[in-house]
Order: C-alpha cells, then structure tokens, then sequence
C-alpha cells in the first residue's frame, strides 16, 4: 500500500522544490475546477470567491470568525475520464472550514480511468480545515488522487480523508493518492498510498480493512489524545498523522481528532473577528462575492 512513506525531512531536504503530483492524464473530458479563495480583508472586510466545477459552493453561515463553504457534486460523479480539480487559497490571518455534504463515489469504470487533484494555498497564520467524507472506490474503479499543500510560515492545515475500498459486499477498485506538502518553502510531507483488493488482503498492510481514514495536521503537531488503536506518526518538522484502519467508515471515531487539532491550533491564528463575518449571502457555482455581499462578477 505504501509507496512512499510519510517524511519528515525537511530540514536535511533543503529548499529544493517539491514537484506536484502528477494527476492520471488519461481523462478526454476537460477537466472541471472549483476554485474557493478567501482573501482581504480588504477595507475593514475579507472577501470570497468561489467558481464550481463539478463541485459548486454554497456559503455557510461563518462560525467564530470562521468563512464556511459547502462542497455540492452538480452531477454524478466520479465515472470514468473525469478529472476533477478542486483549488483553495487562503490570505493571511484568515480562517476557512470546507465542507463536505455527501461523500462521493468512484464507479465501476469498466477499463478507463478518472483523477482528483487538490490544490491548496494557505498564507501565514491562517488555518484551513477540510473534514472530507468518505470516498468510496467501487470494484472496477482506477482512481488518482492527488494534494499540493503549500503553507506559509505560521499557517496550519488539518484535513481529513477517509478512503472505502468497495461498496458492501465488494471487493473494491484501485486508488493510487499523494501528498505533497511544504511549509514555508521547504519540504514537509510527501507521502503515496496505493489501495487495492489486493493490498486489502495483504496482513502487513490494509490486514482485511476496507477503510482507511487519516487526519493529517500541517504546520502544527496533534499531541491531544488520539482514538484507541489509532497510529500517531509525528513528522520530523510540525505536522502529525492520526490514522485508523477499520471495516464501516460510519464506525471512523477521528472526527472528535479533527475538532481537537483545530481547538489546539485556532490561538496561534489571527482573529479576523467580526471582519470575517462581513461577508455574507450564499454563494453558488460561478459567483464572486464582496465583503458586502454584493456580487461582482460572474465568470
């Protein structure tokens, strides 16, 4: 299951650069970006922009300075020759939450194949958080995943995944993911994980689990509590892997690992307080709004 283990280090790796990870290439079909980029404040208030792929945005209501923005699959996914791309960019001192509303299914692609490409930049003191439902990968499907994290100095990511090898009563399909993560310009996590019936069976890796759910903690170490059973691995540069291997993803327990990492953190970022707050209305597929709400553009 493991290609590359996770790393840590950066401080022996120098400054060389980390390459992005190379999605499937194989896909006809354009590939379909959501873009969410949080930025200001500017003028006393932060402003958003959203644009929807195959995922559109929808505003939450902010929580505690907090921007919350929804993820909603406009159409089924994930099927053969898709190639989603999903990019986050968050300015300085800000703090934004993605959400998941349903998780998502890879289906039986019957010899083609599809990718998911993350692309994350997060500015100093900021946080992003992104507690991601599961993703399912069905017998039949070949999925690439891919994470670009680049933080800078003092900013700090906490995300989760949680990957299903087949529906009930499936085997499941292949899935090759990887992460590339740099914190102020130097290396800190690169990691590749391949997950297969096979490696399912294997004892020394997947040992008979179906799920895999990890909650990674970029640009800070999680040194709370972690569930009975869970792996901590802590990297040799800030950042910590929580990971568990079970049967049903509804029985994962890292979501309370996902609420602690993000209370452990939240004081060494900068509160935007009511700023933040400012910029309000739902937000959809296409639209940008101000920090007063208004829309000002729609691509």
């Amino acid at each position: 299951m493991y290609g590359t283990g996770p790393t840590g280090p950066a401080d022996a790796g120098g400054p060389a650069p980390v390459d992005a990870p190379t999605p499937a290439g194989t896909s006809a079909h354009p590939v379909m970006t959501t873009r969410i980029a949080l930025s200001g404040p500017t003028g006393g208030r932060a402003r958003l922009d959203v644009a929807g792929g195959a995922l559109s945005c929808r505003r939450l209501p902010d929580e505690d300075g907090t921007v919350r923005v929804a993820l909603v699959a406009t159409q089924a996914l994930l099927l053969a020759g898709d190639h989603v791309r999903i990019e986050l960019d968050v300015a300085p001192g800000l703090v934004l939450e993605v959400v998941e509303i349903t998780g998502t299914v890879a289906y039986d692609m019957q010899g083609g194949r599809a990718s998911w490409d993350v692309d994350v930049q997060v500015g100093a003191g900021a946080l992003l958080v992104w507690d991601a439902l599961p993703f399912v990968v069905a017998t039949g499907a070949d999925v690439t995943r891919s994470a670009r994290v680049e933080l800078a100095e003092g900013a700090v990511a906490v995300l989760r995944e949680t990957f299903v090898l087949g529906r009930t009563g499936e085997a499941g399909g292949l899935l090759t993911t990887s992460t590339h993560a740099r914190l102020a310009g130097r290396p800190l996590l690169v990691e590749t994980l391949t997950v297969s019936p096979e490696s399912r069976r294997d004892p020394a890796l997947l040992g008979g689990a179906r799920c895999l759910d990890t909650v990674t903690v970029l640009g800070a170490r999680y040194e709370d509590d972690a569930p009975a059973g869970a792996d901590v691995l802590q990297l040799d540069r800030p950042g910590t892997l929580v990971r568990t291997f079970g049967t049903d993803a509804h029985r994962g327990d890292l979501a309370v690992t996902v609420t602690r990492a993000r209370a452990a953190v939240s004081p060494s970022v900068v509160d935007v307080g009511s700023e933040s707050t400012a910029v309000g209305g739902p937000a959809g597929s296409g639209r940008t709004l101000d920090g007063g709400g208004r829309t000002t553009g729609t691509p």
